[in-house]
């Protein structure tokens, strides 16, 4: 065979060149490129978030993206909308159990115990500078923090408010800029507001409380207002059954069964805000991420207060935390924690909560000229983060999503009445308590 010298060394010349080409394009990227904007491959990471209010937040987090991105050319946000909050939970879990986490997430912050427990979350402190973290509510650490470590940032955070339609109150003879303080005067406000036709069918119910998506949620708001909290601290107990508790849940079924000034059967989370929006009730209880929504699209002129006390004051926080999943590469973990941070810097923080209507997470946020001419001129906005005073951390356990099932299954069994109060915080606490027992 003839040796083909020139053929030969063009073909060592390609395969040489084609070898450096893969050898130069690695996706492995320096933490200081990363804020230089080198032009090394960027840096993709997967976001996932929920959704559980109205208004138009994906188009708000795709622009955040986008922003963040624009000044950080090495790394690129792919935001996710993953559903509820228990579909963004159970997608996240099915992604680490297959080995392909996503980078980051907004996840209830409730979630930490069943996070840690699946070792599925990276602890934040070996970023945290300065005094950062001490710049956020007390009472969204709480569920943010554990084991002397803190596990997730406080992001998409709420508590539950009462919103009044202010024309409904003049219209019933209620002082306008008066709601109700405490339950005698929800219960006898909500008889004032309940409207019916001729024909005896309501037009317009006193109040409305939600029984659905997030029944435990509201009923926790109930329970802080005449005792203590539904869990320990450690997340391997709850306090259902106390006699406390009872009197809470008979308290929010006879609105309905007994008094008729709230509707009998299950009442949907997410239509109540169109309900009240559209004059079907007076009163509702819902989240102040709501806030905006109702804010841009009611016709007509509406209060924001504190839930109705009845010991005390009281309210849970609730919302979604920010979390970076262990099993990603370094540099991941170091751009979703650049991404982080940028998301709640005190500036970014209050346009969110403008909005969106959720709390501004950092107290700094309300020293904004932003929020403070936001609040100014809109005072309801404040009402969420003062009600902070008398709030607590949220129903969250290990296991949680197992003990949610149980507590919102036997709330509704109350509410449409197969169960007494009683009999359904019993059943809730004795399997509550079985599925608790491999924890303590």
């Amino acid at each position: 065979m003839k040796f083909n010298f020139k053929k030969n060394v063009v073909l060592t010349l390609t395969l040489f060149l084609l070898i450096l080409a893969g050898c130069t394009n690695s996706t492995t990227t320096k933490t200081d490129d990363i804020s230089k904007g080198s032009k090394k491959e960027k840096i993709e990471l997967s976001f996932y978030f929920p959704v559980s209010v109205g208004g138009p937040v994906t188009k708000i987090i795709d622009q955040l993206a986008e922003d963040f991105m624009a000044e950080n050319p090495t790394i690129k946000v792919n935001p996710i909308y993953a559903g509820s909050y228990a579909d963004t939970m159970t997608r996240a879990q099915t992604s680490v159990q297959g080995g392909n986490p996503p980078d980051l997430a907004v996840i209830l912050a409730t979630e930490l115990y069943t996070l840690r427990s699946m070792d599925a979350i990276e602890p934040l402190d070996r970023f945290i500078e300065d005094d950062y973290i001490n710049d956020f509510y007390e009472g969204f650490l709480e569920n943010s923090q554990a084991d002397g470590k803190t596990w997730s940032i406080p992001f998409q955070r709420s508590t539950p408010v009462m919103y009044y339609n202010k024309e409904a109150f003049a219209k019933a003879g209620l002082n306008p800029e008066k709601p109700p303080k405490n339950w005698d005067q929800l219960l006898s406000y909500a008889k004032k507001l309940t409207i019916k036709d001729g024909s005896g069918e309501v037009e317009q119910w006193g109040v409305e409380i939600p029984s659905s998506g997030f029944p435990y949620w509201l009923f926790q708001g109930f329970a802080l207002q005449n005792g203590k909290n539904l869990m320990s601290d450690d997340g391997k107990e709850v306090y259902f059954d106390t006699p406390e508790n009872v009197e809470a849940l008979q308290f929010i079924v006879d609105l309905s069964r007994k008094y008729g000034v709230m509707p009998k059967n299950v009442i949907d989370w997410a239509t109540v805000p169109s309900d009240f929006m559209k004059g079907k009730t007076a009163i509702m209880y819902h989240t102040t991420g709501n806030l905006t929504n109702v804010k841009n699209n009611a016709d007509f002129e509406f209060g924001v207060a504190y839930q109705s006390a009845n010991k005390s004051y009281g309210s849970p926080t609730g919302g979604g935390n920010l979390y970076i999943f262990k099993d990603i590469p370094e540099e991941h973990k170091k751009a979703a924690w650049k991404f982080i941070k940028w998301l709640t810097t005190p500036k970014r923080a209050a346009q969110w909560s403008i909005d969106t209507g959720y709390i501004a997470t950092r107290k700094s946020a309300y020293e904004t000229k932003l929020m403070k001419d936001y609040v100014k001129s809109f005072p309801p906005a404040a009402v969420a983060r003062d009600q902070l005073e008398y709030a607590s951390a949220e129903l969250s356990t290990y296991n949680n999503g197992r003990i949610y099932q149980v507590i919102n299954d036997n709330l509704q069994a109350a509410i449409v009445g197969d169960k007494s109060p009683a009999e359904a915080l019993k059943d809730a606490q004795q399997e509550a308590d079985r599925i608790l027992k491999p924890y303590n």
